[in-house]
C-alpha cells in the first residue's frame, strides 16, 4: 500500500503546529498557567518546550520519516522486540485524550450558539460563571454536541492527509493568529489589564515545586503533541527533501507563540474583570465572552472567536483521531474509512462518562478526581511524559544510525552528538526527575 504524503512541506509545519496549537494552547495553556502562580511557570514551560521539547519532536519525526510508518510500525521496524510497546502507549493515550478533546470541543460548537443568541455577552462573572457550569453539568447537551465534534473530526480525517488534513490546517493558521492579536489589543487597554499581564510575565521563582514543574512538563507535552505518536505518524508523511530540523524549529515557535499569545488575551482581561485566575478549565470560556462584551460589534468577534477555536480544536482532534486511525490501518489492514469510523466512535462512547462525570456523575471519584480529570492527569502527567522517556532511551542506545542517517544532511556533527548524548541520558534523567518530584 503506498503511504500518504504531505503536497508541501508548509502543509506539514502548519498540520503538525495545528496539532500542537488546538486547544493545548488556547484552550488548557491560560489555565494551568494561572493555577501555577503566572509568571515562573511561563519560564519554565519555555526552557522544556526549546530543549527537551524541541530535540524529540526532531526525535520523533525523524523516527517516523526513517521508519515510513505509523506509531506502531515505527518501532517495530526499526527494532522489533519489546519496543513497540512505546507505539502501543502513544495510541492509547491519543484514544483517551480524544474523548476528552472531543467533550470540550463540543463546548466550543455550543459557544458559537451562544454568541449567535447573545447570551454569554455580559462581563457579570457570576452570571458567565453561572452559564458555563450549567451546561457542562446538564446530562445531555454536552453529549449532543460531544456527538457533532466527534463527526466533524471523522469528516476531516476520512478525507485523508492532503485533502482533509493539509487543507484545514493552511486556512485556519493565519485566521486564528489575526484574530488573537486583534482581542490582545483590546483586552491590554481594560482597566486593571496591567495586573494581569505583570502577573503573566513577571516571574516568582518562590512558586517553583515540583507540582509546577510537572504540570510545566505534561503541558509542553500536550501543547506540543509529544509522546502521543502523532508526530511519528506525521514525519511518516514527509519526503526525503523535506529539511525536519526546520521543520520542527518552526513548529515549537508556532506553538510557543500561540500560547504566550494565548496567555496574553486571557489573563490579563481575567484581572480586569476580577475573575480567578485559578478558575480551571472553564477560564477561557468564562473570560472571552467578558471581552467580547465589551467591544464594538462583539457579537460578531464572539461568533469569529468560537468558529476559530472550533477550527482549532479540530486540527488537534484530527491529529488524534489520524493516529489511532492510522494504527488500524497500518496493524489491522482496514480502509481509511473504516478504520476511522470505528475509531471515532471508540472515542466518542469514552467521552460520555467524561463529560457526565462534570454534572450528574459529579460524586463519583476516583483517586480523588472525577473521570474527565482522571484521563487528563493519566496522559498528560503520566503516560505521555514515560512515553517520551522511553522513547528517548529508543532514539539514543537503539535506533540512533536510523535517526543520524534522517538528519545528517541538515544536522552539522557536533549537534547530532549532542542530540544523541541529550537522548541517551539527560532527557530520560530529567524526565524522571521532574516525575519523582512531581509526586
Amino acid at each position: 500500500m503506498t503511504r500518504s504524503q504531505w503536497g508541501s512541506r508548509l502543509g506539514f509545519i502548519l498540520a503538525a503546529a495545528g496539532s500542537a496549537i488546538g486547544l493545548g494552547a488556547i484552550w488548557k495553556f491560560p489555565y494551568v498557567a494561572a493555577t501555577n502562580g503566572g509568571g515562573a511557570f511561563l519560564f519554565v514551560y519555555l526552557g522544556i518546550c526549546l530543549t527537551l521539547g524541541l530535540a524529540l519532536m526532531l526525535s520523533e519525526m525523524a523516527l517516523g520519516r526513517a521508519a515510513n510508518a505509523g506509531a506502531v510500525g515505527a518501532f517495530r521496524k526499526l527494532a522489533g522486540g519489546f519496543w513497540p510497546i512505546i507505539g502501543y502507549m502513544g495510541v492509547l493515550v491519543c484514544f483517551l485524550i480524544l474523548s476528552f478533546y472531543s467533550v470540550v470541543g463540543g463546548w466550543t460548537i455550543a459557544y458559537i450558539g451562544k454568541s449567535l443568541d447573545g447570551s454569554i455577552l455580559t462581563s457579570d462573572a457570576k452570571a458567565l460563571g453561572a452559564i458555563f457550569g450549567g451546561f457542562i453539568s446538564h446530562p445531555s447537551l454536552p453529549l449532543l454536541y460531544h456527538g457533532v465534534f466527534a463527526l466533524l473530526t471523522l469528516a476531516v480525517v476520512a478525507g485523508g492527509v492532503q485533502k482533509g488534513i493539509e487543507a484545514l490546517s493552511k486556512f485556519l493558521m493565519p485566521a486564528l493568529f489575526a484574530l488573537m492579536l486583534l482581542l490582545i489589543a483590546r483586552g491590554l487597554t481594560l482597566p486593571g489589564a496591567l495586573d494581569g499581564l505583570a502577573y503573566f510575565v513577571a516571574p516568582d521563582f518562590s512558586k517553583l515545586s515540583g507540582a509546577m514543574l510537572m504540570d510545566a512538563l505534561g503541558l509542553a507535552f500536550f501543547s506540543l503533541s509529544l509522546g502521543l505518536g502523532i508526530m511519528i505518524t506525521y514525519g511518516s508523511y514527509v519526503g526525503r527533501d523535506s529539511n525536519l530540523v526546520g521543520s520542527a524549529l518552526w513548529v515549537i515557535v508556532l506553538t510557543v507563540a500561540t500560547c504566550f499569545l494565548a496567555g496574553l488575551m486571557v489573563l490579563p482581561a481575567v484581572f480586569a474583570f476580577g475573575f480567578d485566575p485559578s478558575a480551571g478549565p472553564g477560564l477561557t470560556f468564562i473570560t472571552m465572552p467578558a471581552v467580547f462584551a465589551h467591544l464594538p460589534l462583539g457579537q460578531l468577534f464572539a461568533v469569529m472567536f468560537f468558529c476559530l477555536l472550533l477550527l482549532a480544536a479540530l486540527t488537534s482532534s484530527v491529529s488524534l483521531l489520524e493516529v489511532v486511525t492510522s494504527f488500524a490501518i497500518d496493524e489491522l489492514g482496514l480502509s481509511r474509512r473504516t478504520a476511522a469510523c470505528g475509531m471515532a466512535a471508540a472515542t466518542f462512547l469514552l467521552g460520555i462518562p467524561a463529560s457526565l462525570s462534570l454534572g450528574v456523575w459529579g460524586d463519583f471519584q476516583l483517586f480523588g478526581m472525577n473521570f474527565f480529570d482522571l484521563l487528563d492527569f493519566v496522559t498528560s502527567k503520566l503516560l505521555m511524559p514515560l512515553g517520551e522517556l522511553l522513547l528517548a532511551l529508543f532514539v539514543g542506545w537503539k535506533a540512533w544510525p536510523a535517526v543520524r542517517d534522517e538528519l545528517a544532511a541538515v544536522c552539522p556533527p557536533r549537534a547530532m552528538t549532542a542530540l544523541r548524548g541529550f537522548c541517551m541520558a539527560l532527557a530520560p534523567a530529567l524526565i524522571g526527575w521532574i516525575l519523582v518530584g512531581g509526586f
